[in-house]
């Protein structure tokens, strides 16, 4: 059931994408009088589909794109028995430059467009919860076993990210940071600052969502929340709303205190301080060959929460939408330098482990912008079968006054095609790669 839900919202999500970027380039054209022969969602073989009017409208069995053949234009489906007859008035290559130009920019535009929309409603909708950088300050961090790695240590307090303010957790992981030119965090600990460098390519250490797991968390102090049935500390006494105060002696003021302690007495008897309502007690519980005593806690800070008016939800949801383009093209730059590893690359078993297996509609929408966007990226490479390779040979002829002959253009397509599947063989070998790993 898992995997149908992954593969359920992938295919949901492409679906959307690829059908308004398709439409895009579909309404464009036909805004210019070019006749468009097909739009499909999917490629073949075809599943379903209806004609209407000059066009064919249908689904493919390969959902992994999709395409629209406007008449006269050297494509994807390598048809280029029309190029020998003289151009007719509604094909592509009878248009000026500037209207090929703009349909050729379509679906991008309407990819940038849905993401910017995507995050906007998302922002508005639902603001943005996160431990801010004054609760962090206040309480400090955990540093696991990556943020060790690059010399955090449990109790540093972060002041600032290349000398620059910061909002909240989520941000001292983010691409942003990860990617930036000799980038550093400054750190309080003990009263001493520090600057901790983020070493060269330490982004690549991140390939799963539970790596971010291993990185660094906020410091938080603790009551009971649920005591378990039968459990050690049941039979102790302890009940919800109780808090530990010292473990054999050790002052006990957050979570992770407590566990480290609790990690040096595994199958032992701890004295716990416990502190309730009716005063504070010393208790002797068993602990388990998994450290715990059988409760869980409940962190007593809580998670900033910010709401926004349209217009900040606006400013901010197309911020949040350009930052996933900008820190693409930063990481796609420093793959060719080496600092970050092709083996980040996923294909589409990568993206609907990304999605999840559980059916969250905020998440879905999430992954969906981020994924409009960075289709608009991709599509814009100077890449000939690409969007973006025709824009790139459509600007030669606007620039120079010269079309590239047919023949070249075909050639081109050919080489595009080329590269796009060994792409594809790549990414999906990656996916493959990292399930057993």
């Amino acid at each position: 059931m898992e995997t149908l839900i992954m593969v359920g919202q992938l295919l949901l999500g492409l679906s959307i994408l690829v059908g308004l970027h398709e439409l895009g380039h579909l309404l464009t054209a036909k805004m210019f009088g070019m006749r468009v022969e097909k739009f499909s969602i999917g490629f073949p073989p075809k599943i379903a589909g209806f004609q209407w009017g000059e066009t064919e409208y249908s689904i493919g069995a390969i959902p992994l794109g999709g395409f629209v053949k406007i008449s006269g234009m050297v494509d994807e489906s390598m048809d280029t028995a029309q190029l020998a007859a003289e151009p007719q008035p509604w094909e592509f290559r009878a248009k000026p430059a500037w209207q090929r130009l703009i349909v050729m920019l379509g679906g991008i535009i309407v990819n940038v467009v849905t993401g910017i929309i995507i995050f906007v409603v998302l922002v508005y909708n639902n603001g943005e919860t996160y431990f801010s950088r004054d609760q962090i300050i206040e309480n400090g961090i955990v540093a696991y076993e990556y943020g060790e790695a690059i010399g955090f240590k449990t109790g540093d307090k972060v002041l600032d990210i290349n000398g620059e303010t910061y909002q909240g957790l989520n941000d001292l992981s983010s691409g942003s940071a990860l990617l930036s030119e000799n980038g550093y965090y400054t750190v309080d600990r003990n009263g001493e600052q520090l600057k901790i460098e983020i070493p060269r390519g330490f982004i690549n250490t991140f390939n799963s969502e539970e790596s971010f797991d291993k990185f660094i968390e906020i410091r938080f102090p603790f009551e009971v929340g649920v005591v378990d049935k039968g459990s050690a500390a049941e039979a102790a006494g302890i009940q919800t709303g109780d808090k530990i105060v010292a473990v054999n002696g050790t002052p006990i003021n957050y979570f992770d205190e407590m566990q480290s302690v609790l990690q040096g007495v595994k199958s032992q008897t701890a004295q716990i301080v416990r502190q309730a309502e009716t005063g504070t007690d010393t208790l002797s519980i068993p602990v388990s060959d998994e450290a715990r005593i059988g409760i869980a806690v409940k962190p007593l800070i809580e998670p900033t929460r910010r709401e926004y008016a349209i217009g900040e939800a606006l400013a901010k949801g197309t911020n949040r939408a350009f930052t996933v383009v900008i820190v693409n093209a930063k990481a796609m730059g420093k793959m060719f330098t080496g600092e970050v590893s092709a083996k980040n690359v996923s294909g589409p078993i990568g993206m609907a482990k990304i999605y999840g297996a559980s059916w969250d509609w905020v998440k879905f929408w999430s992954i969906t912008g981020l994924i409009s966007m960075i289709l608009a990226f991709m599509n814009l490479l100077p890449i000939p079968a690409l969007d973006g390779g025709h824009v790139m040979f459509l600007l030669y002829e606007m620039v120079s006054g010269r079309a590239p002959s047919d023949k070249f253009l075909e050639n081109a397509q050919k080489v595009g095609m080329v590269i796009l599947l060994a792409l594809m063989v790549f990414a999906i070998g990656n996916d493959i790669l990292k399930l057993f790993n």
